[in-house]
């Protein structure tokens, strides 16, 4: 399996994620830094001067949740930033940078920084074609929009870079910081025709709805994004605003409000968020006898949440607790200040009580108020004049538009895995080819390379830096290296194993010549004075011959001993043996075969060796390791295994 960009790696946490949790996850976050500080006055003739380049793209848009905005302010230091929801409707996030885009164009002295709660969602689109040290981690204050293009801060220039060092490295280094042409190409395809792309996104359609609701439409046709939101998000409190009806049917009464049928322009989105869930008129709504009526059911639905979301908004803007009191809540939930208590509880309900109390005399309450109350003192404005049915009987509503697109997404779908699939190929395929090229160039300079490497090379190569590099004393390693001392008396313990195994050969040699022929036992646990006998004679110079074929007896007698004693383990079966090949070949030829097989027959050492140093060496997994860095020592790199897993 391939590996994929940092930016695709979902074991990668984003920072940027973690810093925008405060808001809903289906929100996009941007600011607009000038290059020069500028008093508050010179900030809000920015502010206006930028609201004014975008109102001719924006205007006629329709907006999932809330328009594009812009606010000023003053920290860290003068700036213009804003929020935007974009909930279902993506196109409203990347509508959203096509006019950071324009801005930039527009304000060539402006670094303008956008992310989501994705985090850097430009680069994240952009994965395939980032270069391999921008990850999550490290991409903080490094990518920008400025003057039409994307610019990412170098690694080089700035290891950690603070807002303050990024701006001012764009205004000193500006070329330096440019976004490859290959990154450049797939944020300018992602955000290519727009803005009359934004009207592909525009579907309308024909609704029957009360004229109250109509009216609306008339005069504030941007309130749909709220009804349908208050229709999409409802819940049972909300919906029994919906089972009475008391704004937009009058009193409550369905025969009492006449039925209009006019034109709504709504998002693709909405379209959708309306026509897939199912929901049962409410008793008072005035429904047509025939059933399968569209225009009817879409306007029943229309109606019904312009109720919901009126009702909602303006309890919460009467109450002040929005979402500006959640986050409140939240902050004193996560600061202890409910210390643990049950809620309901006596204590707790006290605690609630002075928190709210206080929330309503900040001025985080009345800003909030203000904001929930907007929309509904807008339709009390547009309902409080005389209206009536008359006033649409003679607008001749448009038909619907098509909404095959509506059920025919699969294409649209598979165009856009293709243009991914071929993606991650040219990025598998580039990766591919510099892999291949690290590998020929370590293979140049290493004399054991690839095809042509030699594993009786490596056994030589290995008895060398035996013979070489190490003694009885040990592995001498090389000078630059500080091994850690061991304290032991080499000399002594050698001549501590000469006296003992020139005792035990004499021992096995008498115990030979037992009438009872018994074989040696080789107990090392022997009496003391026949040790220190041994050595008395040694001592008396006795011949030197004699001591050496007692020598060679005990070798002969121990390695008869450790055969007998190895033949009842499995430890035979880990190593490969001299004359393994030989027996298979052999099989049944003779009953010598068996007899063999009964023997510990002889190690294949320099086998083994390798043996046991590839197994070694793919344990590794391609990471750092012993047995690379052994034959790191020796000048020895083997090859990696490209087949693994194919």
């Amino acid at each position: 399996m391939a590996t994929p960009p940092p930016f695709l790696n979902s074991n990668n946490p984003n920072p940027l994620t973690q810093a925008s949790s405060r808001l809903p996850e289906d929100t996009v976050i941007y600011s607009i830094y000038p290059d020069n500080p500028l008093s508050q006055d010179s900030l809000q003739s920015l502010h206006l001067q930028i609201l004014n380049a975008v109102s001719p793209f924006a205007t006629s848009y329709i907006w999932q949740h809330e328009p594009f905005t812009l606010s000023i302010a003053f920290h860290p230091f003068p700036h213009l930033k804003g929020h935007l929801r974009f909930g279902d409707n993506l196109n409203d996030e990347w509508f959203t940078v096509f006019l950071l885009f324009r801005i930039s164009v527009a304000f060539p002295s402006v670094s303008i920084q956008v992310h989501d709660s994705d985090g850097e969602f430009l680069l994240i689109e952009a994965a395939y074609h980032l270069p391999r040290w921008l990850n999550p981690e490290n991409s903080q204050n490094r990518a920008f929009i400025r003057r039409g293009k994307l610019h990412i801060i170098p690694q080089s220039a700035l290891p950690n870079p603070t807002l303050t060092e990024s701006l001012n490295f764009l205004i000193e280094n500006e070329q330096a910081a440019v976004a490859p042409d290959s990154v450049q190409s797939v944020i300018q395809n992602r955000i290519a025709g727009y803005p009359e792309k934004a009207k592909l996104n525009t579907h309308s359609v024909r609704v029957r709805v009360p004229v109250s609701v109509a009216r609306v439409f008339k005069h504030a046709p941007s309130l749909i994004s709220l009804a349908v939101e208050g229709f999409y998000d409802r819940d049972m409190d909300s919906m029994k605003h919906a089972a009475k009806m008391e704004r937009f049917l009058k009193g409550g009464k369905g025969g009492e409000e006449e039925m209009v049928t006019v034109a709504v322009k709504m998002s693709r989105a909405m379209y959708a968020q309306l026509m897939q869930q199912r929901f049962q008129a409410p008793k008072c709504y005035p429904m047509p006898p025939k059933k399968g009526d569209l225009e009817a059911e879409l306007g029943m639905k229309i109606a019904c949440g312009f109720e919901m979301m009126y009702q909602e908004k303006k309890k919460e803007g009467e109450e002040g607790k929005g979402s500006g009191w959640k986050k409140y809540k939240e902050s004193l939930e996560k600061s202890g200040y409910f210390k643990g208590l049950i809620p309901g509880s006596n204590e707790y309900k006290r605690l609630m009580e002075n928190a709210e109390e206080y929330y309503k005399n900040s001025s985080l309450f009345s800003k909030t108020r203000e904001m929930l109350n907007a929309p509904v003192r807008q339709i009390d404005e547009i309902l409080s004049l005389p209206y009536s049915a008359d006033e649409f009987k003679n607008e001749d509503a448009p038909p619907s538009d098509d909404d095959s697109w509506l059920y025919s997404g699969e294409d649209e779908l598979n165009s856009a895995l293709q243009d991914r699939q071929k993606e991650m190929e040219l990025y598998e395929l580039k990766r591919k080819k510099k892999k291949s090229k690290e590998q020929k160039d370590t293979g140049a300079s290493s004399s054991l390379k690839g095809e042509d490497f030699d594993l009786s090379e490596l056994v030589k190569t290995m008895q060398g830096f035996i013979r070489k590099m190490s003694s009885y004393e040990g592995a001498e390693v090389p000078n630059d290296r500080d091994p850690k001392d061991v304290e032991l008396d080499v000399e002594r313990f050698m001549k501590d194993v000469e006296s003992v195994t020139k005792y035990q050969g004499d021992e096995n040699v008498t115990r030979d010549m037992d009438d009872d022929g018994g074989s040696s036992d080789m107990d090392f646990g022997a009496d003391s004075n026949l040790l220190m006998k041994a050595a008395d004679e040694s001592e008396d110079g006795s011949d030197m011959s004699d001591h050496e074929d007692v020598e060679d007896s005990f070798m002969h007698s121990y390695s008869d001993v450790m055969n007998n004693e190895l033949k009842s383990t499995t430890l035979k079966k880990s190593f490969v043996h001299a004359n393994e090949q030989t027996s298979v070949k052999n099989e049944g030829a003779s009953n010598a075969t068996e007899d063999m097989d009964e023997e510990f027959s002889p190690v294949d050492v320099d086998v083994n060796l390798v043996k046991n140093l590839l197994d070694s060496f793919a344990c590794q997994q391609g990471l750092p390791g012993p047995t690379s860095n052994l034959l790191g020592l020796m000048g020895v790199n083997l090859p990696k295994d490209d087949n693994k897993g194919k």
